[in-house]
């Protein structure tokens, strides 16, 4: 059952800090503006549609005109819903804006749970995953991405962290650690640290795995489990959102990667929107929404690290 948007902005903000990321967000910077209303530059402010990369999309795609985006939309600031509790907005949701328009295209969002997505690509029940995903190797053997982000992973814990808890295998053995379903978090990470645990004769890892991050976010607050492992950049926001009720524990991110649109490897929209994405990166279109949505500037990648 889904809870309001408000508790669920209060309950996703415990697990963000630095994009499906790697660097921390300040708390500072998050609560400070209002994204929903800051300005950003549009697509035809970078130079309207970008023909070179719009003639490499497929003959269907032009003439269907619009790009369907699957998007869990409980995961801030990349994607959630505003207070209608229909309408859509984050990072990803402006970022898709921009991509779209470049390709002379319409952008659709179509919310889904997030470990739902990257099936519903397979069936082509979507043209794209627009839903800050990390770009893992188990994943490339499925679809295919075109990067537009960079981070890693983080805990949130509450205020002064009285767990101790670290993104490392020895301070979470034999804690109840939550994570999304279908992530890097849930799928990789926490069943490699605890496997360390248990390796090292401790007690492994009581993992709680949510259908989404709300979810994940919502144990925390309520003392259900010790801490909520996920993506840096979204921990320190939505932290940030629910005003310090949760923070991220200190140290580093953990592993970062790239994040980035995920495509259905027949689809042949990558040329396209690989083009697109390099051209973007590349413009004060960019560092906008960056700006907007209170991404660490570490966190931004160069045209070079987008794949060809």
């Amino acid at each position: 059952m889904r809870i309001s948007n408000k508790l669920a902005l209060l309950t996703a903000a415990l697990v963000m800090s630095s994009v499906s990321g790697c660097t921390t967000a300040s708390q500072g910077d998050a609560s400070a503006q209002n994204p929903a209303t800051a300005p950003v530059s549009s697509a035809s402010e970078q130079g309207g549609v970008n023909e070179e990369a719009r003639a490499l999309l497929p003959q269907s795609m032009r003439d269907k005109g619009t790009l369907v985006m699957a998007t869990d939309p409980t995961y801030p600031p990349f994607e959630y819903f505003e207070t209608d509790n229909k309408t859509v907005i984050g990072w990803d949701v402006d970022m898709g804006n921009v991509l779209a328009s470049s390709l002379g295209l319409k952008a659709q969002y179509v919310p889904a749970t997030f470990d739902t997505i990257l099936p519903g690509l397979a069936s082509n029940k979507y043209d794209a995953g627009m839903s800050a995903f990390n770009v893992t190797e188990e994943r490339q053997k499925v679809v295919d991405f075109v990067p537009y982000i960079s981070g890693g992973s983080g805990m949130a814990v509450l205020p002064g962290n009285p767990a101790k808890l670290s993104m490392t295998a020895a301070s979470l053995c034999g804690k109840k650690i939550a994570a999304q379903k279908g992530t890097h978090e849930s799928l990789d990470i926490l069943p490699t640290m605890s496997e360390e645990c248990t390796g090292s004769g401790e007690q492994a890892i009581n993992q709680a795995v949510f259908p989404t991050q709300t979810d994940a976010n919502l144990a925390l607050l309520s003392g259900r489990v010790d801490g909520v492992m996920a993506d840096s950049i979204p921990l320190s926001y939505q932290g940030a959102l629910a005003e310090n009720k949760f923070e991220l524990a200190a140290g580093g991110d953990y592993e970062p990667r790239l994040t980035g649109i995920a495509l259905n490897k027949e689809s042949g929209l990558r040329p396209a929107i690989t083009a697109a994405m390099k051209a973007i990166v590349q413009s004060k279109t960019y560092s906008d929404i960056n700006k907007r949505w209170g991404i660490p500037s570490g966190s931004s990648i160069t045209a070079d690290q987008i794949s060809k």
